[in-house]
């Protein structure tokens, strides 16, 4: 790796493997796995069920730790920071959208934005929540609670939760799974231009080809190991 490539990377996995103890003995979930992910890069990563491609997103943010090999996200080894060492990293640096959306219920599409963001201590959470559900075109739903929206609603909401903090990389684990055509196209749409515009880097598990055809690069698991990088 060249003296430049640091700075330029925001993600790296070397040689990861995960493992986990199955009912008829050790189960291989991820074998010697490596990528590159450049800051303001979008990545798709395909396969079919089971191949490991959720499991690697988990490595790739530290919500898991590997069996074997490294991640470096933001210039930090991940393997060498505990639990609440890896929780800082990712706090303002790594937002997430997942296909079940991940909503409080108790809590409407505005105190959902402002919760990350209490959580870092921004005394003007509640301003940004509103400036961002405003940008995903929420402006008049913000006090509804997420029982009250429908699914591409509530994806637009779980979007402005991931982007208020300004994060360098975004994980988007399915993000249009749970919705028909046009709400897809629409998510699609806002994912692609607040990265775009925010030179945040994306990287997007999805089984819809048409969305991994629109990032940058695109790799494919298949049982756990990488078969094919474009």
């Amino acid at each position: 790796m060249s003296e430049t490539e640091p700075n330029r990377l925001i993600v790296e996995a070397r040689h990861l493997v995960r493992e986990v103890e199955g009912p008829t003995g050790k189960l291989t979930i991820l074998d010697d796995v490596s990528l590159e992910v450049a800051r303001g890069e979008s990545v798709a990563i395909t396969g079919p069920s089971g191949s490991g491609k959720s499991t690697l997103v988990a490595l790739l943010a530290g919500l898991d730790v590997p069996t074997a090999g490294d991640v470096v996200l933001a210039g930090e080894y991940l393997n060498r920071l505990d639990e609440d060492g890896r929780a800082q990293l990712r706090s303002g640096r790594v937002g997430f959208v997942f296909q079940a959306f991940y909503l409080m219920e108790t809590l409407t599409a505005r105190e959902n934005v402002m919760l990350p963001l209490e959580i870092a201590g921004r005394k003007d959470a509640a301003q940004i929540a509103t400036d961002w559900l405003d940008r995903v075109g929420l402006a008049d739903r913000q006090d509804h609670y997420p029982r009250q929206l429908s699914g591409g609603e509530q994806q637009r909401v779980a979007i402005s939760r991931a982007f208020a903090i300004e994060p360098q990389i975004l994980f988007a684990d399915e993000p249009t799974g749970n919705l028909d055509d046009k709400s897809s196209q629409h998510i699609a749409e806002l994912l692609f231009s607040l990265c775009d515009s925010r030179q945040a880097a994306l990287i997007l598990v999805t089984h819809d080809s048409a969305l991994a055809a629109r990032c940058q690069s695109r790799i494919a698991l298949a049982g756990g190991r990488l078969v094919g990088a474009s």
